[in-house]
């Protein structure tokens, strides 16, 4: 090689190290709930007596979900760190949150159709796939089928004393801290209309995900003598989240 020719080269080099250096990269990172506190925060979410013979698994931020219990009861629980709902909005998915926190529990027919579209999310941000990259094949999964609906009805759980996700993630990324235990039934093809409901309604049934999405989902909140039956024999376990990080404690104490 000539020597201008060298010259040109090592300069090319030094360019593309530079330019390597000053791009900006998008953190993946997440850093993992203690293994008792997830373990507990996920069975949390279903129902006392289904506990005990449920699997349970547990996030291992550099691969995805780990078994950490393999149940019997047909029933499986996690804590979801990466909302995949977040992907049904309109606006720029830039950037990963490392505070989403939602416990959900679901049956044999959610667990191989909506938990998998979970663990998937979560398999793919840990490998570092990009989140506006990521948010583009969820739903392109969606559109062509490869994430279909439950074989059959079912009934998914989310009544942990505590939720941290997105409040409106069709419309904005706004997340919030709240505590609101409810039932989920599978229900692709239904819309609100269907039912005769709102958009939101603590007393009354309405949906998440309306046709035509497959994973729809009727969303029927526990009652308030419940919800504060929840809230009061979780308090050591709220106490403990509240003290690992300010955005997981509740508002109302």
């Amino acid at each position: 090689m000539k020597r201008h020719d060298l010259r040109s080269f090592e300069l090319a080099i030094r360019l593309f190290l530079v330019l390597a250096v000053a791009l900006p990269t998008v953190s993946t990172a997440l850093e993992p709930l203690p293994r008792d506190l997830e373990l507990e925060l996920a069975l949390s979410a279903l129902p006392e007596h289904l506990r005990a013979d449920a699997s349970v698994y547990l996030l291992d931020p550099d691969f995805g979900y780990r078994s950490a219990h393999e149940g019997t009861n047909g029933f499986h629980t996690f804590v979801a760190r990466t909302e995949y709902g977040a992907f049904l909005g309109s606006w720029p998915y830039t950037s990963y949150r490392d505070d989403i926190l939602v416990p959900i529990a679901f049956d044999e027919p959610g667990a191989t159709t909506h938990m998998r579209v979970y663990f998937d999310v979560a398999t793919e941000r840990a490998s570092g796939t990009e989140p506006a990259k990521l948010k583009e094949l969820i739903n392109r999964r969606f559109t062509d089928g490869h994430y279909g609906p439950p074989d059959r009805p079912g009934i998914a759980y989310m009544l942990a004393p505590i939720v941290r996700g997105y409040q409106r993630a069709e419309e904005h990324d706004r997340v919030v801290t709240f505590s609101l235990p409810h039932y989920m039934y599978y229900a692709p093809g239904v819309t609100n209309d269907d039912l005769g409901a709102r958009s939101f309604s603590v007393e009354h049934p309405f949906m998440l995900y309306s046709a035509p999405h497959p994973h729809g989902l009727i969303i029927h909140i526990a009652g308030e003598k419940e919800r504060m039956g929840i809230r009061e024999g979780h308090k050591e376990l709220l106490a403990r989240l509240c003290a690992l990080k300010t955005e997981f404690c509740l508002s109302d104490g």
